[in-house]
């Protein structure tokens, strides 16, 4: 009986993580800038492979795999973080740099 509950707990986590794969990759062809799809990929991902790993430790509940999956999960979740702070930051960069770093086009003068 108990077998049997965790199998279905672990499966339904495992198929909701998927559900956040999913939407995340919606989000990534459907959301209109860089800024919005960080966000959608990051969130959901992050959120989806928690899920994941929960459900995988459900239906195998060593110690050891439930340390592993909980590793790559703080892993991917730092990681996850620091990229799109970086890839955040480089378009931010990058935007400033075309406009001047004053909010202009460069080349406009302010008297026009």
């Amino acid at each position: 009986m108990i077998n049997t509950i965790t199998d279905v707990l672990g499966w339904s986590f495992m198929l909701a993580g998927s559900a956040f794969f999913v939407t995340a990759a919606l989000g990534l062809l459907r959301f209109p800038d860089l800024y919005s799809r960080l966000h959608a990929v990051t969130k959901t991902d992050t959120l989806g492979l928690g899920l994941l790993a929960l459900g995988l430790a459900l239906l195998d509940p060593s110690w050891r795999s439930c340390l592993i999956l909980l590793l790559v999960w703080m892993l991917v979740m730092a990681s996850g973080a620091v990229n799109c702070q970086l890839l955040a930051r480089f378009n931010l960069e990058q935007e400033e740099g075309r406009h001047g770093g004053d909010g202009h086009q460069t080349g406009e003068s302010d008297d026009a």
